[in-house]
């Protein structure tokens, strides 16, 4: 059995598949044809039977009608008892009390013993099988016994024959489940076998080409195949927007690094002995190191990916109150107003998080506009979420641009950008933390004449 383990173990799946579906399809066959052969054997021997006991009755109500007198010719006038007996190949023998042989007809095989009355038994006569029953028989004054043989040669032949046809169909039989399990191992397998090939592509050569397997038949293997192919289009997005990821926040911090290195040399070559020059150095060195902690902590946000608290609520009136004023006193000549209709219960998100979203686009509202920036922020409730709109004057995103802002890094003017500021991260944070607690945004946006955040996010109960 252990042998027998471990050659199954070292052999592939679609041999295991083939032996397996082989071997059941085998079994089951046999099973069926010991069952149909043993329910013939004892059906048919019990027919043999029925001939041996149906003879021996006849034969004595036939010698008890005709009574002590009976002639041989007599006898010899019942041809249709004769003919039966003669077709069956049996032996009818007549016995007196004392066991002597005293009539016989058809003469075929020897004679049985006489020691068992009234049952059927088998035995082996001139190494042929037959059946034998005796019985006994009275008329008038005359006691003895009537002994029947019948040969089980047709019995035996048909039986050797059905046997013999099962054999043959049972080697047909495994030829024909190997061959069976052969095509549905080779068919059942293909789709995997594509599979593999796919993984070793993608582990050889990474996502260098797309992956897409056309298996599309909707089993489980169907199934497989499909979030297989979901999940290695996901990995094939997320390995592009990683090594995006990688040479924006590469280009961008290169840029800070490479204005701190700059104003370095300058003052190792001649500025440190200007006052001036020494100050500006310092000035701007300090605010591209504030510019790049706050990318990095921005970047150190995005890959946290913390996993949402169920406790968390948020009361939205004061955290967005609070950041009003917060903004209000670095940007003094910003125009915020707040407006709320009904009344909003607290919020499925945590403070910290709706706060860095509205503060986020209320930034990006100032940072790019051209005139005094005029912030309106209204919030209602609809059914199961808190709406909450943020619409500024800004300079506006062109409607090609819109699915992008979200993105990391994305600048729709790239040198205008440079000159406003910031990291590019803010909008991706806070499309990140509004699907981390399952709320939505939506943006419209005209250019020259403003944009609108309209955010839904759900009510705590």
């Amino acid at each position: 059995m252990n042998k027998l383990r471990n050659y199954l173990r070292q052999q592939s799946l679609q041999k295991k598949w083939m032996l397996t579906s082989s071997s059941v399809i085998f079994i089951s066959f046999t099973i069926i044809c010991v069952v149909v052969y043993l329910s013939l054997h004892t059906w048919l021997l019990n027919d043999e039977e029925s001939k041996v006991n149906r003879t021996s009755k006849d034969i004595i109500s036939f010698l008890e009608s005709q009574g002590p007198t009976i002639t041989i010719q007599q006898i010899q006038q019942n041809t249709g008892l004769l003919k039966s007996i003669a077709d069956r190949d049996e032996t009818v023998r007549i016995f007196n009390a004392d066991g002597v042989d005293i009539l016989r007809i058809n003469d075929t095989s020897a004679a049985a013993p006489l020691n068992s009355l009234q049952e059927i038994f088998e035995m082996t006569i001139d190494k042929q099988d037959v059946l034998v029953i005796n019985e006994p028989i009275r008329m008038g004054f005359f006691q003895g016994y009537i002994q029947v043989i019948h040969p089980l040669t047709s019995f035996q032949s048909l039986m050797h024959y059905l046997l013999t046809a099962m054999l043959i169909a049972g080697l047909g039989a495994l030829v024909l489940s190997g061959s069976i399990g052969y095509y549905l191992a080779n068919y059942l397998m293909k789709p995997l076998h594509e599979l593999r090939a796919s993984m070793k592509t993608v582990m050889d050569q990474g996502f260098k080409e797309p992956i897409q397997l056309t298996y599309t038949s909707h089993d489980e293997i169907g199934d497989l195949l499909k979030m297989y192919n979901a999940m290695m289009n996901e990995l094939q997005i997320s390995f592009t927007q990683q090594q995006q990821f990688v040479a924006d926040a590469s280009h961008e911090l290169r840029t800070p690094i490479q204005a701190i290195e700059g104003h370095l040399s300058l003052l190792k070559r001649w500025g440190k002995h200007d006052p001036a020059i020494l100050e500006e150095s310092i000035d701007t060195s300090l605010t591209e190191i504030a510019r790049m902690r706050k990318m990095i902590e921005e970047l150190l946000e995005l890959a946290r990916r913390e996993e949402k608290d169920e406790t968390s609520e948020a009361n939205a009136l004061v955290v967005i109150e609070a950041v009003m004023d917060e903004v209000k006193l670095v940007h003094p000549q910003a125009r915020i107003s707040l407006s709320k209709h009904g009344e909003i219960g607290p919020l499925f998100i945590t403070e910290n998080a709706l706060s860095q979203i509205v503060r986020n686009i209320i930034e990006n509202a100032i940072r790019y506009c051209e005139k005094i920036p005029e912030i309106q922020i209204s919030i209602s409730v609809a059914g199961n979420y808190a709406c909450l709109e943020i619409t500024d004057n800004g300079i506006g995103i062109a409607q090609d641009n819109i699915p992008f802002i979200f993105d990391r890094f994305y600048r729709v003017d790239e040198a205008r950008n440079r000159q406003i500021g910031g990291t590019g991260l803010g909008l991706s944070i806070s499309k990140m933390l509004l699907e981390k607690y399952n709320a939505t945004v939506e943006v419209k946006s005209e250019v020259n004449i403003g944009t609108v955040f309209s955010l839904k996010i759900p009510l705590k109960y």
